[in-house]
């Protein structure tokens, strides 16, 4: 793992391209306007790639226009929380998997990592599986050697990131047109049921529609589009002033709430076109490659299909490359690790395309369809650990200061959360009980269990720490703030009770640093009327072995020296008493302090720390710990 570069700019998301878009200030507002355009478009094509094809085209084919309204429910929360990953990323500087890292034990940002790198291989087995049947579709080529193709193709599209990010963001666009403008001649053509599309925005759900209506709010809110768009509106150099974020928060809603809700015509299209067609005829379909065949006959013109075969191209492809920025955000994010974007490329096409070549190998064509379903499950399974933490950053005002999300935006979120942790979590409960159920296979059940154990426990946490650690907070600052308005009536005036002290231990050495311990010990004894107890410890070998019971010559002269100090301060007017310990030094000035019952110390602090505490001793930092009273350290 390469280390963390200091630079300040190679520490933030996409460190390339970051800040390099500059907003025209002295100018037209539409011009402002239009500089901010451009990331939320990157995002939406993951909400029509090849997994929402099969979704969409699932929904509509089995249960005609009755989950219209998924699709708008999902574009709801997605336009909502796609605006808190901008807000995320345009206030606190740093993208989703940053702020991971940043507020999450090291073992949980890494098990989220984890998450989100499964993630971005489900969705890139999408997009291989959807560029190799829209190749297949055109061209005729066999799909096993389009998803060979859809490989490396990937490369060549790379190379337009390096003409910059504004000449990116138009190819991205182009192509989003491209596959809009291809549903629009095919809603024309296919002349849908306005009564039942009107019908389908009325919630309902028909039996077995739950496994596909979680399949297109996983292909619909994307997870990784969520650290996708908290990096990329980073790449716009706008004011960092409150003013300038609230303004650039402000045209990043207008940017996502236009490319979603075209998002959302085309899957809105796809879903309608099969209910259209294929539920309106009795026909089931089972693989893209049938939808397209079926789609010319029973619309009545050739041009169908093939326009069905463009767009789904061009999704893969738009879709491939914004998938590529993800997965960097994600590793850089997260591992403070950076690799060039071409290999973090192959990396994650190569997981895809294994998957897909054994199923092409085992099942063939037929199986393609069923993997695209199941990919898009998969990512809403992982989604709830990418929404959870993205509504506890944007609702922290540590993180978010006055951007933090107001209470309505914080309901709302947390309700599009809730339904989203609610399917998934019937969802899981229900494939792990049926595989449990129908797999002979002790281990694989005790494999689905402990998966789907660990997956609501990790959730768990995910979802209730944050609350924990805030409520620790607010009682911590609630302790503080009522012990400083305890100490400020209302006058204004300190209401302090001064300390008295009846005695005052000091510790005598019978060096040097025995000067400056008496002088403060004198000092505050006169202030206070108190009674010096003198303490030293007598640490020859007779009075470690034999502790109170030495009186060998040291001792005894130890503790002539120390009544002659006694008898020297009674003589100057104060209170004062020798008492000797023994043995280990720390251990004898707690035990004479608890037997004296003094209510301050005074001790000499040699100066030395490190090695030398070990080589020498150390005194003061285990008496400092053990007794509760106030101490003095000297030198």
């Amino acid at each position: 793992m390469s280390k963390l570069n200091t630079n300040p700019r190679e520490n933030t998301s996409l460190s390339d391209v970051h800040r390099s878009v500059e907003i025209p200030h002295e100018t037209k507002r539409w011009k402002r306007i239009f500089a901010f355009f451009g990331p939320a478009y990157l995002v939406s094509v993951g909400y029509m790639d090849p997994g929402n094809w099969a979704t969409d085209i699932e929904g509509g084919a089995r249960f005609g226009y009755a989950l219209v309204w998924v699709l708008l429910m999902s574009n709801l929360m997605a336009v909502l929380l796609q605006t808190l990953s901008a807000r995320l990323g345009i206030v606190s500087g740093r993208d989703l998997a940053q702020a991971c890292r940043d507020n999450y034990p090291a073992p949980i940002a890494y098990a989220l990592w984890f998450l989100a790198e499964v993630a971005i291989a489900a969705c890139d087995l999408a997009e291989v599986l959807g560029t190799a049947i829209g190749i297949n579709l055109l061209f005729h080529i066999p799909v096993i050697w389009g998803v060979v193709i859809a490989g490396f193709d990937t490369m060549l599209l790379l190379a337009i990131q390096n003409l910059g990010v504004r000449k990116f963001e138009a190819f991205i666009i182009a192509l989003v047109a491209l596959i809009g403008g291809c549903f629009l001649v095919e809603m024309f053509l296919a002349k849908p049921d306005a009564a039942g599309i009107v019908q389908g925005f009325v919630p309902s759900l028909p039996e077995g529609a739950l496994f596909v209506a979680i399949g297109i709010i996983g292909a619909t809110v994307m997870p990784h589009n969520l650290y996708l768009h908290s990096a990329l509106v980073q790449t716009r150099a706008f004011d960092r002033s409150p003013e300038g974020k609230r303004s650039a928060a402000k045209l990043n809603f207008f940017d996502s709430a236009i490319a979603l809700n075209a998002a959302f015509f085309v899957n809105a299209a796809i879903l309608i076109l099969a209910a259209s067609t294929f539920y309106k005829n009795g026909i089931v379909v089972n693989e893209l490659q049938q939808a397209h065949q079926l789609l010319s006959p029973l619309v009545g013109t050739s041009l169908a299909g093939t326009l069905f075969a463009v767009a789904l191209l061009a999704a893969g492809q738009s879709s491939t490359l914004t998938g590529t920025l993800a997965g960097q955000i994600i590793m850089e994010g997260f591992l403070h690790f950076k690799i060039r974007p071409f290999v973090r490329r192959l990396v994650t096409r190569m997981v895809a395309i294994v998957p897909a070549v054994w199923v092409l190998l085992t099942v063939g064509e037929s199986g393609t369809y069923s993997l695209l379903i199941l990919s898009q499950v998969v990512l809403s399974l992982q989604l709830p650990f990418a929404i959870v933490p993205l509504i506890h950053f944007t609702s922290d005002k540590r993180i978010m200061g006055e951007f933090a999300n107001k209470a309505w935006v914080q309901g709302l979120a947390w309700l599009s959360a809730g339904i989203i942790i609610v399917l998934n979590a019937k969802l899981v409960v229900e494939k792990a009980l049926e595989l449990i159920a129908t797999t002979p296979n002790t281990g694989i059940k005790l494999l689905v269990s402990i998966g789907a154990m660990v997956w609501a426990v990790l959730l768990g946490y995910v979802l209730v720490k944050p609350f924990l650690d805030k409520r620790s907070n607010t009682i911590a600052r609630e302790r503080r703030r009522d012990a400083v308005f305890t100490m400020l009536p209302e006058g204004g005036r300190l209401a302090l009770q001064e300390p008295r002290f009846a005695k005052i231990g000091a510790t005598i050495a019978f060096s040097e640093s025995d000067r400056n311990v008496l002088c403060h010990a004198i000092h505050l004894a006169k202030q206070h009327g108190a009674e010096l107890c003198l303490f030293h410890v007598v640490e020859g070998v007779g009075g470690v072995v034999y502790g109170t019971e030495a009186f060998d010559s040291e001792a005894r002269e130890d503790a002539l020296y120390l009544e002659r100090l006694a008898e020297a301060l009674r003589q100057d007017g104060l209170q004062a008493a020798p008492h000797l310990g023994f043995g280990d030094v720390p251990k004898a000035i707690i035990h004479l302090a608890k037997e004296t019952q003094i209510d301050a110390l005074v001790m000499g602090g040699h100066g030395h720390r490190g090695i030398a505490d070990f080589i020498f001793g150390a005194t003061i930092s285990p008496v400092r710990h053990e007794l509760s009273i106030p101490m003095l350290i000297v030198r």
